[in-house]
């Protein structure tokens, strides 16, 4: 049996994937990271060099709003959750990656001539 490896992400589909995982729940950056891997059934992996750098932008875009609270491990942490401004950029890209991936699989799955 092959054993699967987590894919890198591309870059601008980690915004995607975090508005859709803090739109689930309000969560901290490493648990939104730990969440992605979990739900893509560990195919996909977030490095943190990547993630805090993505939850500032989204933060700075009024898209995530922060709010300090403690942990399960009794940290401070930064927990983020979706804006109203936030759940519309996720409509949008949710619809644009719908399209996307659309286009991509005809193409992939065209028989050779």
């Amino acid at each position: 049996m092959m054993q699967q490896k987590k894919s890198d992400l591309l870059q601008g589909t980690l915004d995607l994937l975090i508005l859709r995982t803090v739109a689930l729940e309000p969560n901290h950056g490493f648990a939104i990271a730990k969440r992605i891997e979990q739900i893509s059934q560990d195919l996909l992996h977030v490095e943190h060099g990547s993630l805090y750098p993505a939850l500032y932008r989204l933060e700075e875009q009024g898209l995530l709003a922060p709010e300090w609270g403690v942990s399960e491990n009794n940290r401070r942490v930064k927990y983020y959750r979706l804006t109203r401004a936030g759940k519309k950029r996720l409509d949008g890209e949710l619809e644009n990656w719908r399209r996307l991936s659309l286009g991509i699989e005809r193409v992939i799955s065209q028989s050779e001539a």
